[in-house]
């Protein structure tokens, strides 16, 4: 004890004794060397690109690149924006991400917001990384996209877009392989109002150039969709109602699909757009079937073709003692495309013995959260057991190929 009193008095002693007498000492400061990241200056380069998107100016738009890669980006996001009706768009520095480079370029996530017009109804809210370097003694973006955040396509680059009332298609390929992606979706819009004619339509559907940036647009892990043709998802993310889904095409696994089976993937996404699916409380196998009966309704395809893989599996392995859940429905699970054809087989069985009326209510009344054993029984005037069963015995049933 007395040898911390003394170590105390001394140490208030030095600090009077500094306070009371001229000294040349001086706490140090923390000086960082080196190119520093300059928010300020940022914040005024997204305002002047925001301007340039909402004027539809692009040679403004392409003056705020770093280099010439990142002109002809901002030049095709300006394009884009027109092409696209974007409207409600905003750009808002929110915190600089990583190290500063020695050259003085650095990424921030920027809080980004936007609506395209006539199809989304509420603006999308997407955080985005941007990235800044010096090119001369001006700041200037170098690139949009990247790291673990989405980066939307539309501010990707230059795209193909294709524009009707009720579908709308950005493609980042040719001109040839946007207009068939346009009649996809032409088509698929009538086909889905067959079943759900309430729906107004508001298809998007969004084709990036390979299955890279396919995870890039989703901020998806690489080979999270492998063997996935297109996936309907909000663009944002989110599990929120209130966010637009929208197609994404995974071109890689897409492309090698024959007319018939490209327009089943394309109206199958659509009707999850129309119920939309990328937010329901149904149980996925109601959801992933459903899609598929509307889309297989509008296809003259024979059972055993259409359902071959669930057909070969059933002799291999027997019948399914369940309807298939997450589990079986994950990317990358074994038998996926036969899941999804037991899948539909149970929405079209609902159809056959109710009519298709009564499985759309049952669809609708499940995607509220109801329980499947009395809304079955409501709509279909079946018990859970009995249907399971019914299933059953259907696969154990199905014509060979």
């Amino acid at each position: 004890m007395v040898g911390l009193s003394l170590f105390l008095a001394v140490a208030i002693g030095v600090v009077v004794w500094l306070t009371r007498h001229d000294s040349t000492y001086h706490a140090p400061l923390d000086r960082p060397s080196g190119p520093r990241a300059d928010p300020s200056a940022a914040t005024s380069l997204l305002g002047d690109l925001q301007a340039a998107v909402r004027r539809h100016d692009a040679a403004a738009g392409a003056r705020l690149g770093a280099d010439l890669s990142a002109r002809a980006v901002l030049r095709g996001v300006v394009r884009n924006g027109r092409a696209l009706h974007v409207t409600d768009f905003s750009l808002r520095y929110i915190d600089t991400t990583g190290a500063v480079t020695a050259t003085g370029s650095w990424s921030a996530d920027v809080a980004t917001t936007w609506r395209f017009a006539g199809f989304d109804q509420r603006p999308e809210h997407l955080e985005v990384r941007i990235g800044f370097a010096r090119a001369g003694d001006r700041l200037r973006i170098s690139g949009i996209g990247g790291g673990d955040r989405r980066s939307p396509l539309w501010l990707s680059g230059p795209l193909q877009v294709r524009r009707t009332p009720t579908s709308m298609v950005l493609v980042d390929a040719s001109a040839a392989r946007a207009d068939a992606f346009a009649a996809l979706a032409q088509r698929a819009v009538p086909q889905v109002r067959r079943v759900l004619p309430g729906w107004s339509g508001g298809l998007v559907v969004e084709v990036p150039r390979s299955e890279g940036a396919l995870d890039s647009a989703l901020g998806a892990d690489a080979g999270q969709y492998d063997g996935i043709a297109a996936v309907t998802t909000t663009v944002d993310g989110s599990r929120s109602r209130r966010s637009p889904s929208h197609v994404f095409v995974n071109p890689d696994v897409f492309d090698p699909l024959r007319p018939r089976g490209a327009q089943v993937v394309i109206t199958h996404e659509a009707t999850h757009v129309a119920t939309g699916a990328a937010t329901s409380a149904a149980p996925i196998w109601l959801v992933e079937g459903f899609a598929d009966y509307v889309a297989l309704s509008a296809q003259r395809i024979p059972l055993h073709a259409a359902a071959a893989r669930i057909s070969a599996l059933v002799r291999r392995d027997g019948v399914p003692r369940h309807l298939p859940g997450t589990a079986e429905f994950a990317t990358g699970a074994h038998h996926l495309e036969a899941r999804y054809e037991s899948a539909w087989l149970a929405c079209r069985l609902l159809a056959q013995d109710a009519g298709t009326g009564a499985l759309v209510a049952f669809y609708r009344a499940m995607d509220q959260g109801g329980a499947l054993g009395p809304e079955l029984r409501r709509h279909v005037g079946l018990t859970s057991t009995a249907f399971t069963q019914a299933w059953r015995t259907l696969l154990a049933h199905l014509p060979r190929g």
